[in-house]
């Protein structure tokens, strides 16, 4: 049963980490072209490779630690005759990547944190 529920949750903390990495790349654009920067296009691929990586594996391990605290204490008890608790769930990780998008958008725009 462990086992079972372990796996579990790591393919939520998946499917957390590429919902995030969905919205990072909504945040930072589209990937660099060779026409824009030339001869240092390849440098510029490498940072957008490495900011994407950087930020979406961030902010996906938050969304996954959030979902499995509020998964474990509240939905557990909540959905378990349910049966439709997978979309529940999955509703669930995508609001609360909106909810950290939100506080990501105040801390890197407008208290300027990040």
């Amino acid at each position: 049963m462990k086992l079972n529920q372990n796996l579990t949750y790591l393919i939520w903390t998946a499917v957390a980490i590429l919902i995030s990495f969905g919205y990072v790349r909504m945040l930072i654009g589209p990937a660099p072209d060779e026409e824009t920067f030339g001869g240092f296009w390849f440098i510029a691929q490498v940072f957008y490779g490495y900011g994407l990586l950087y930020v979406g594996l961030a902010i996906g391990g938050i969304v996954a630690l959030l979902f499995i605290l509020i998964d474990i204490f509240y939905l557990k008890k909540r959905l378990k005759d349910r049966p439709r608790r997978t979309i529940i769930r999955l509703l669930v990780i995508v609001l609360i990547t909106i909810i950290v998008a939100i506080v990501h958008y105040i801390f890197e725009k407008v208290i300027d944190i990040i």
